[in-house]
């Protein structure tokens, strides 16, 4: 890592002069515009000076380009999460959290064949959003059919189940806390 980073300051004083010069400027008047010295621009494009943080941000503002490209900062990481869907009881589970503990949050398919209620309890509470398709909710004595768009929160110590109708795959949305934590949706105030 050390020389890594020895590489990338080597390479500043280069970067430096080439911008000057696509810029058709001099050093005299990069030291009017920045209010660095001449003889330090001199040092900073020969490699003799380091570069610092208060040298580079006046020189990035003059030729108006990134701190990271005045530095060549390599780039940064892909920042996509690479989800794993896990199969478990007829349906294909996308965890949406990437962190143990609080609320969790899941996009889950749930197949054509889990169909058959098998109600169960737990600690927690849950918040369904259905995405696609029809969701079967068993939830103590109700058992109702939630369409795409329609939502329902409980809390999972009561006897529930849920799953397709039977007639085809369902797409949801679950937001589940084990401590009973309650999904609590905003709306913006009227007149607001």
């Amino acid at each position: 890592m050390a020389n890594d980073d020895a590489a990338v300051l080597a390479s500043v004083g280069s970067r430096l002069r080439a911008l000057r010069r696509q810029n058709g400027s001099t050093l005299s008047r990069l030291a009017e515009s920045t209010g660095i010295s001449v003889s330090t621009l001199s040092r900073l494009e020969s490699g003799e000076r380091k570069p610092t943080l208060e040298l580079l941000l006046p020189l990035a503002r003059a030729y108006q380009v990134p701190l990271d490209e005045l530095v060549g900062a390599p780039p940064v990481g892909d920042p996509r999460v690479r989800l794993k869907p896990i199969s478990r009881w007829d349906s294909t589970i996308v965890p949406l959290t990437q962190h143990p503990g609080g609320l969790q949050a899941y996009k889950m398919i749930i197949s054509v064949e889990r169909c058959d209620p098998e109600p169960r309890t737990h600690e927690g509470y849950e918040w369904l959003y259905v995405l696609n398709g029809r969701l079967r909710l068993v939830l103590a004595e109700h058992d109702l059919v939630l369409r795409a768009g329609e939502a329902a929160e409980f809390d999972t110590r009561l006897p529930h189940w849920f799953g397709s109708t039977g007639e085809a795959p369902v797409e949801i949305l679950s937001l589940f806390g084990t401590q009973g934590e309650r999904m609590h949706v905003r709306a913006k105030p009227r007149g607001a």
